[in-house]
């Protein structure tokens, strides 16, 4: 028996808000519902000031929704609405105050993959970045946190969706001997998220505290592009290992990477190098050469902004096909001139995130 929209609300209809004393399909709550085979998502907005205690309604909701038949699994994101103009957030890397988080058990590292802008090639850098983290002996985990636009799923050639084994965590996919979790896995592929802001935050918060990673030597998260939410979140829920910041030659992609470097920088999160995408086009016919969009530029970058250069990844047809296929370059070609960049990528990664973690950054609204 497939499940509706309607079967849904009408189960939503039954979870009573206790500050109103109504239901939360009445009083439109419930947002962003969403059904695809049997996995059902949606959000449950609260004021903010309501948001820490609100949990037990979220878990009731998801329950009433998980005892539907021809439901296989529920994921309700819990998001607070301020009502108002968001606060001035400011970051202090000492001081005391509240406690900082204290990251994902079982997970000893986790690292951001970033860019200033899209285009540049991000995502597959995540992709092979962590596959051959993977190679070296690592256990490795992907968090695709792009919720508006999601690429784990097609890069890596993942239709199923995530089940819950205990009711209260989601499962990561595994693949190709990652750990994967996307918000791509629970919706259509061509199905928009129109989501606010502080969905997105809650939605990157769940996917982060929610799903079984553990055990995981390292957590690969494929940022989203930009200097906004999501890269705010991350900074204050974990305390990330560092970041890699990637980007084409071009001085128009360059400006961009330097100011998700700076971003990373003031929230306290550690640089761990440049990475120039699409460095060199080689052909595939002649092995010839080609700087279509120059070279050097990252480098030249990382020499100025006084961080660590992690080197080229060429541009060539071989790392496209590849990823549309499903099977990224390091897992179907690991031999070639392509996966050792990857590797080299890696091998300067795992060295640098043995250090200890630097604390997340404490945030003081005003």
């Amino acid at each position: 028996m497939a499940v509706t929209r309607e079967t849904v609300l009408t189960a939503l209809s039954r979870v009573v808000d206790p500050a109103t004393g109504r239901n939360i399909v009445e009083t439109n709550m419930v947002e962003g519902l969403a059904l695809r085979d049997g996995h059902v998502t949606f959000t449950i907005e609260v004021p903010a000031a309501r948001g820490p205690s609100s949990e037990p309604l979220r878990r009731e909701a998801e329950k009433i929704v998980s005892a539907l038949p021809g439901v296989l699994s529920v994921t309700a994101v819990l998001t607070a609405h301020r009502g108002q103009e968001p606060q001035r957030a400011h970051t202090h890397a000492h001081g005391g105050g509240a406690p900082q988080p204290a990251g994902i058990p079982g997970v000893a590292a986790i690292i951001a993959v970033a860019s200033g802008k899209g285009g540049v090639g991000k995502s597959t850098v995540a992709v092979n970045l962590a596959l051959a983290l993977s190679k070296l002996g690592l256990k490795t985990g992907l968090l695709d946190a792009d919720i508006y636009g999601p690429s784990v799923p097609r890069l890596l050639d993942i239709k199923e969706r995530p089940n819950s084994r205990d009711g209260q965590k989601l499962e990561p996919i595994e693949k190709l001997g990652l750990k994967t979790m996307s918000i791509g896995f629970l919706v259509k592929e061509d199905e928009p998220m129109i989501w606010r802001g502080p969905m997105v935050m809650s939605a990157l918060s769940q996917m982060l505290s929610d799903v079984a990673w553990a055990p995981l030597d390292v957590l690969v998260v494929d940022m989203p592009p930009g200097t906004g939410d999501a890269q705010l979140t991350m900074a204050q829920r974990v305390p990330l290992k560092g970041a890699v910041i990637v980007s084409t030659p071009q001085d128009i992609a360059l400006i961009d990477a330097r100011k998700g470097i700076a971003m990373f920088q003031k929230t306290q999160v550690p640089i761990l190098g440049i990475v120039e995408n699409m460095s060199v086009f080689v052909c595939p016919s002649c092995g010839h050469e080609s700087h279509i969009f120059g070279h050097g530029g990252a480098r030249d970058t990382a020499h100025r902004l006084a961080v660590p250069f992690l080197g080229e990844i060429p541009l060539v047809p071989k790392i496209r096909e590849t990823s549309d296929a499903g099977t990224p370059i390091v897992a179907e070609a690991p031999e070639s001139r392509e996966a050792d960049a990857f590797l080299a990528l890696a091998k300067s990664v795992a060295d640098k995130i043995r250090g200890p973690s630097s604390p997340p950054p404490r945030i003081v609204m005003e």
